[in-house]
């Protein structure tokens, strides 16, 4: 009987599985395209395997609206955002919304696209330059050369009135040529054309409807590889960036897998996946994907968030009466 007893004890003992450990759960709200968050929760899921990442993707208007909402109703989803735009964040610091992590490694990135208040981080640069159809009278070097004579009705351009990405990089032309907003003038007075957003310029220039765009540098690049007749140029002002941002919500309900999240985004593993993407990463140590010129050959124009963020209706303004749209 006492043997009986003690087999019945080292079976149940074998029969109890300790229970696994909860797999905590990180919420991320992105504009990111559905391929690109898709790979980007899987590679850090891959290196956290005790993380499930669950995403919600939409254009970055859309996320930010859904985001209100969340937070009207006192119930806000996400734990981190990864967005378009340094100016949406600029928006959201000023309100508070954003959790501040001192101890995230930016030492090899440019201190310019960083916050200094550690509150959001780019993780990529998407510049904005000219792509021109092969077929053009004349290729372009500079800003300048969309101003000539030849150019005339042959020029499309995203709308900064619907396009945040389109606004950033008209307020970058005007902060950093010469004459400003007279520059904006001179391509109404050119007749470019800006409506829709890039898909539109690259569908425009590739089909020879227009033969000039600005557009951004992945989306050229991209088209030109698999045998569109454009090419792409990075003009020799310099160029405008939106360098995707990420951010941790102050009402963040797992700030710790949060945290890991930027350290991944910012990690030579976590900008070797943008260079697989086809984006230059921002680590300045880390080499730009086939097709890019070398990092130092590719000039970013500076741009001021915070300012632009306060004046963002005026600028929409200046811009529509500059193109008289």
């Amino acid at each position: 009987m006492r043997s009986l007893a003690s087999l019945a004890t080292v079976l149940a003992t074998l029969a109890w599985v300790a229970p696994a450990a909860a797999e905590e759960k990180l919420v991320l709200y992105t504009s990111q395209p559905n391929t690109d968050a898709q790979q980007t929760a899987d590679a850090f899921m891959a290196k956290h395997p005790g993380i499930k990442v669950e995403w919600v993707r939409d254009g970055t208007p859309k996320i930010i609206a859904r985001l209100r909402a969340e937070i009207e109703a006192g119930q806000p989803q996400p734990d981190l955002l990864l967005i378009a735009d340094v100016v949406t964040m600029e928006g959201l610091k000023k309100e508070g919304r954003l959790m501040a992590y001192p101890g995230a490694d930016t030492a090899a990135f440019d201190p310019a696209i960083m916050d200094r208040d550690k509150t959001y981080f780019s993780t990529k640069l998407i510049t904005t330059g000219i792509i021109y159809n092969t077929k053009a009278p004349f290729v372009p070097k500079s800003w300048q050369d969309l101003t000539d004579a030849k150019a005339r009705g042959l020029i499309a351009m995203p709308s900064p009135l619907a396009s945040g990405a389109a606004l950033i990089h008209a307020v970058t032309l005007t902060e950093n040529l010469p004459g400003g907003w007279d520059y904006i003038k001179a391509l109404g007075a050119n007749q470019a054309q800006a409506s829709g957003g890039n898909g539109d310029v690259l569908k425009a220039v590739s089909g020879g409807d227009k033969l000039y765009g600005m557009i951004v540098d992945f989306m050229a690049i991209r088209e030109k590889a698999k045998g569109a007749p454009v090419d792409f140029v990075f003009p020799a002002e310099g160029v405008s960036a939106v360098t995707e941002p990420v951010a941790i919500l102050k009402t963040a309900k797992n700030p710790e897998a949060a945290k890991a999240f930027v350290d991944f985004l910012l990690s030579p593993e976590g900008q070797a996946l943008e260079v697989s993407q086809g984006y230059i990463p921002a680590r300045n140590d880390v080499a730009l994907p086939a097709g890019y010129p070398a990092r130092q050959t590719i000039k970013v124009m500076p741009f001021d968030a915070a300012k632009a963020l306060s004046a963002e209706k005026d600028n929409k303004e200046k811009f529509a009466d500059a193109m008289a749209q």
